[in-house]
């Protein structure tokens, strides 16, 4: 049974090599704004989190974190998240969990829309508005 844990800074490095790939694969699909060393740089200064799903020594995902305080939300945001890190409801459960032991109110990510149909089914999310954009150059 895989359980959620998170990498403290200082150790990032130390498993790195281990979750790039699955933090590599979420960015894919997150329009172009990171890059997975920018995201290390970002975890190791403590502005990001990193969870991983574990089953013993084993890494079977990854998931970023940055945390956002408006007046009346504390906002988890999910910026990058690959392998299995929140496929089922006890991973999900163990990372709502995490939120509120840290203050959070509100899980938020970008998705496509199969991703928050089948979050929708799964564990309750909700389209809260849609962000469209237009790329300037």
């Amino acid at each position: 049974m895989s359980k959620v844990e998170v990498v403290h800074p200082n150790h990032i490095i130390h498993v790195w090599d281990r979750v790039k790939g699955y933090i590599e694969a979420g960015l894919k699909r997150s329009g172009g704004e990171y890059e997975a060393e920018h995201l290390k740089v970002y975890l190791q200064q403590g502005a990001q989190n990193l969870l991983v799903a574990v089953d013993g020594e084993e890494i079977h995902g990854a998931a970023t974190i940055e945390w956002t305080n408006f007046p009346n939300e504390r906002v988890a945001f999910v910026t990058a998240i690959g392998g299995k890190m929140l496929a089922d409801k006890d991973i999900w459960k163990q990372f709502e969990n995490w939120v509120i032991l840290n203050g959070g109110t509100t899980i938020r990510g970008n998705a496509f829309e199969s991703v928050a149909r089948l979050w929708k089914k799964a564990f309750g999310v909700e389209s809260r508005y849609i962000v469209v954009e237009k790329k300037l150059k």
